[in-house]
């Protein structure tokens, strides 16, 4: 299965659970997953990643010397896009309600455009939004598309402090 992370899961991996310079075993890792196909991010996101304006945040610094080897070499199809903003959110979103949504519908799109691709998304579930603020795993649940928090993907990829290539 090809995992495509959303920008959240790498961010808060950096911030909270396994920042570069205390679990450098856990990017070592991330960048074999991303060498062998298993770990992806859709150029979209991948620029998400980079645009981050933290000086000094070694997450960017990271993200430049293996965003290679985790970028996912595909094109969106625009109709997919739209076909997410519309069942996935709402068939009559305005400019600022899709200005708010982001880069979400890509990352989605990207998932129904294959087979055996899932979301990965440190975003919760909350059913009770609406619009603009649907989240990830909300809408993946609309339509049909597989989605795991980060936990499940690293317990599903077999990640261990102790890994080996």
């Amino acid at each position: 299965m090809l995992f495509l992370f959303d920008a959240n899961v790498l961010i808060s991996a950096s911030n909270i659970y396994y920042p570069l310079d205390q679990i450098p075993e856990f990017w070592s890792w991330i960048e074999y997953q991303g060498i062998i196909g298993n770990i992806k991010l859709p150029l979209e996101i991948l620029e998400e990643v980079l645009g981050g304006t933290k000086k000094g945040d070694p997450l960017l610094n990271w993200m430049n010397d293996y965003k290679d080897c985790l970028c996912f070499q595909e094109s969106v199809d625009p109709a997919g896009v739209q076909h997410v903003l519309t069942r996935g959110y709402a068939p009559d979103l305005n400019d600022v309600e899709i200005e708010t949504i982001g880069r979400d519908p890509f990352l989605i799109a990207y998932a129904l455009a294959g087979t055996r691709r899932c979301v990965v998304t440190a975003e919760g579930s909350k059913p009770s939004k609406l619009r603009q603020n649907r989240r990830v795993p909300d809408v993946c649940e609309t339509l049909g598309v597989v989605c795991y928090n980060p936990f499940q993907a690293y317990r599903m990829l077999g990640f261990r402090t102790a890994w080996k290539p």
